[in-house]
């Protein structure tokens, strides 16, 4: 069944969504990957995926941009086929306090990690309820739920934006055979993670976070993508409107009540 699905994933060049096309592709779907400026790391992803056989398109878009992600979406569904899979993976970190938080940065994040989740989605979900199928996987994050790394208030605002969208148009595409949920990741090792943080101070940053997780480790894309072609798959069917948490049993979460 695998083989009839065609998948988009956004930001699909570096970290957990090159991980998740990867996994994708072998499981036997078509991949469309998105990137907004790494090109060479999205074709470095194409290259392994045809390398095994599968199929797969490049293409740079900007979630942010209603046009953009609308023609993303035709010229997949011209070259792969109707899509089945949206994994909405685009995102980015902006980390600021109160006190030093740039508003107009922090409404840049915003724009991608939320708004960019509805553009995606309703260029898909036409095509999703005429053929009475689909799965929509909105990655979020444990900030979303309250874990207490410093400076990630306005990251956790936008994931969290995306937390309920993924409730909310569960319920409007449901009855269309069409599945929404997000997976929540913890501390992954990714690019967007490390930033420039070499050395004693990512040390620092993993030992503190280690020392927070039952499982004793921090993540790897990897254990993300295994959680979204769990919620991909097509025996996922009656399953929906959830959040799936892959942190390792993270322990440092804000108090309720």
């Amino acid at each position: 069944m695998w083989a009839n699905q065609v998948a988009v994933v956004t930001g699909g060049s570096r970290g957990i969504g090159r991980a998740i096309a990867l996994l994708l592709a072998s499981r036997g779907a078509a991949v469309c990957v998105t990137y907004t400026e790494r090109a060479d790391a999205a074709e470095y992803v194409a290259t392994e995926i045809r390398a095994s056989g599968g199929r797969v398109m490049v293409v740079c878009a900007d979630v942010t941009d209603v046009a953009s992600v609308q023609a993303t979406i035709e010229q997949t569904e011209t070259e792969l086929g109707p899509v089945t899979i949206l994994v909405n993976n685009a995102g980015v970190l902006y980390q600021a306090t109160l006190d030093t938080v740039d508003c107009n940065k922090f409404d840049s994040m915003r724009r991608v990690n939320a708004d960019g989740i509805v553009h995606t989605t309703r260029a898909v979900m036409a095509s999703m309820r005429a053929g009475r199928y689909g799965r929509i996987i909105n990655i979020t994050s444990v900030a979303a739920i309250g874990s207490t790394l410093a400076g990630n208030a306005f990251y956790a605002a936008t994931k969290a934006e995306a937390l309920i969208l993924t409730r909310r148009f569960a319920m409007e595409l449901g009855s269309h055979g069409i599945t929404v949920n997000a997976v929540a990741p913890g501390f992954i090792r990714t690019d967007m993670t490390r930033g420039r943080i070499h050395g004693q101070p990512w040390d620092s940053i993993e030992k503190h976070v280690r020392e927070r997780t039952i499982l004793g480790r921090i993540g790897e894309p990897d254990d993300v993508a295994n959680a979204v072609a769990f919620l991909a798959a097509p025996e996922a069917g009656w399953l929906t409107a959830q959040m799936l948490v892959v942190d390792g049993g993270r322990m440092d979460y804000l108090g309720s009540g």
